[in-house]
């Protein structure tokens, strides 16, 4: 099973998001696990999440996070400002699995 975070400024953009792969991953037979923070949240609630995911808006941490978790989270990525805006869970579901399979 694949653990997916999801992080914005509050935690709520994110959530709407969340459902949204849930259901693509339902439809597709994919067992996730998932959570939405706010950036304030993640030092507490990162656990073995495999895939971190920061919205557009808090795109400015990437660099931050990549060099604290490289060796934890094989994936950290920003979220695709399009796919953000659009809600569109599966193809950001889908691109995450991707870059996941690929390390």
């Amino acid at each position: 099973m694949v653990k997916i975070t999801l992080v914005c400024s509050a935690g709520m953009s994110t959530s709407m998001l969340m459902e949204r792969m849930k259901e693509a991953a339902k439809a597709k037979g994919i067992e996730v696990q998932m959570q939405a923070l706010a950036e304030g949240e993640i030092k507490n609630n990162l656990g073995d999440t495999d895939i971190l995911l920061l919205g557009p808006q808090v795109r400015y941490m990437i660099s931050g996070m990549r060099a604290e978790y490289a060796n934890k989270i094989s994936v950290i990525e920003v979220i695709n400002m399009s796919d953000y805006g659009l809600m569109n869970g599966e193809k950001v579901l889908n691109d995450a699995l991707v870059l996941y399979s690929k390390k």
